[in-house]
């Protein structure tokens, strides 16, 4: 072929080429009908999303409002109108279990985690099953529990509560309804503070709290019999893995499964037990949504669930369950990995510098949790618990929680809340990073004053 025919041939290839590409994006920006309705939703999402808190807050669509424009809400001891200033002998409070060090893995997937709520979306009490469960989130969760290893779902019923907390007293009610006797409510100290706390606010005749399981493990067989046992594992205070203490035909165990996740603890096996509880909250930290379930082997004690939550709510919010699928949707488009790895990698992190802070001190004692092979990663993993069980060591720091506050300005939760020695003191690692690195450089300044104080006596 001749240059000139050559040039003419590579001339027609282009504008063929160039043709064809309109042609495409034209039939593409044609057949794809433009948004509607949801335009000015998205809008209003992105603007107070862009509004610049100095990555110590964060600006919110149901927040305050001055001059007409959403305003600023700041992370603990930061203020100002863009939460710069960190503010001056603030309290470190490592108090509550509020897991907001998940917020960054959630900022990173806006996009995938977004969802849209016409004002008409599930006006009605019931799906059009007449259930007040989403099937497809149902589905979603027995492919979650699948993919972690964590659970056994195969021939089990879901129930769907308000987070775990309603679900615990749900079970409570349900267990306890065809016993011969008022049930005993136990759990092995030391125990979540709710169990007690409202398993004695409701004063049913159905149930009543009888405090340490371990109590009634040494007991006649009157003693065991209509007990109801909760076993938290990982537990809350500890981070331990956990069995039920007591058996027996009259024994029936409550399984809080709410730390059971691949960034908590290695999964060993999957919870094969027969009401197994799980919340939202804490696998992908989401608490103010409010969700949980239960996973229950028997149909009895199902359907008594359903009735105590049908007389309870209703139902679980729907606008709550579109939340919930969109979000475990985006945990399980890659099984898993990206959710799981960021936050054993944060977990793993705080907990290791706690360590070493702590491990220069004679005076405070963190608990031990040796490593463990876990299922879900296939790798032996160590410890990156929720909570530090702290230990006051010297016999005159009887009460820990008085000691971290007075000398340190640190808040956590008393020993004696979950039924243990005040010489412990639980602090969350689960609040943001403001939160935590706080926490560190308070325990750094008091353990260093320590140093300082044997120094002096040394001389």
């Amino acid at each position: 072929m001749a240059k000139t025919d050559q040039n003419r041939y590579r001339l027609v290839c282009f504008i063929v080429s160039v043709a064809l590409n309109v042609f495409l994006i034209a039939n593409l920006c044609i057949s794809r009908k433009p948004l509607s309705w949801s335009t000015r939703a998205a809008a209003e999402a992105e603007a107070v999303a862009s509004i610049s808190c100095s990555g110590h807050g964060r600006a919110f669509l149901d927040g305050l409002i001055e001059n007409g424009k959403p305003v600023c809400e700041c992370n603990a001891c930061y203020g100002g109108p863009d939460c710069s200033q960190l503010l001056p002998n603030c309290v470190a409070d490592a108090d509550s279990g509020d897991p907001l060090f998940l917020e960054p893995f959630w900022l990173k997937n806006s996009g995938r985690s977004t969802v849209v709520i016409p004002g008409w979306h599930r006006m009605s009490y019931d799906y059009s099953d007449n259930s007040y469960i989403s099937q497809e989130l149902e589905k979603n969760i027995r492919k979650l529990h699948a993919i972690t290893k964590n659970a056994v779902t195969d021939g089990r019923y879901i129930v769907f509560g308000a987070g775990s907390t309603q679900l615990l007293n749900a079970a409570v009610y349900a267990l306890s309804m065809n016993m011969s006797s008022p049930a005993k409510v136990v759990a092995e100290k030391p125990f979540y503070p709710v169990y007690k706390e409202q398993t004695e606010f409701f004063k049913a005749k159905l149930f009543e709290f009888h405090g340490d399981a371990s109590l009634l493990r040494n007991g006649t067989s009157n003693t065991i019999e209509n007990v109801i046992e909760f076993v938290a594992s990982p537990n809350n205070p500890d981070g331990n893995l956990k069995k039920a203490v007591l058996e027996g035909p009259s024994v029936k165990t409550i399984h809080d499964y709410a730390y059971y996740w691949p960034h908590y603890t290695a999964i060993p096996a999957p919870a094969d037990e027969d009401l197994m509880i799980f919340t939202m909250s804490k696998l992908t930290g989401h608490a103010g949504s409010r969700f949980g379930w239960a996973i229950v082997k028997d149909k009895d004690v199902y359907e008594n669930m359903l009735k105590y939550k049908s007389l309870a709510d209703s139902g679980t919010s729907k606008d709550t369950q579109l939340r919930a699928l969109k979000l475990i949707k985006v945990v399980l488009e890659d099984g898993g990995q990206g959710i799981f790895n960021f936050a054993y990698k944060t977990m793993r992190g705080r907990w290791t510098k706690l360590n070493h802070v702590l491990s220069l001190s004679k005076r405070f004692k963190l608990q031990e949790i040796p490593p463990s092979f876990c299922k879900y990663s296939q790798t032996v993993r160590g410890a990156s618990p929720a909570f530090a069980w702290l230990k006051c060591a010297k016999e005159e720091d009887s009460n820990c929680h008085k000691v971290l506050h007075h000398e340190a300005n640190i808040l956590g939760r008393e020993g004696g809340s979950f039924n243990a020695e005040d010489r412990y003191v639980r602090l969350s690692l689960v609040k943001s990073a403001d939160d935590f690195n706080l926490l560190l450089d308070r325990l750094k300044e008091l353990v260093s004053m320590e140093e300082q104080n044997q120094l002096v006596i040394s001389f």
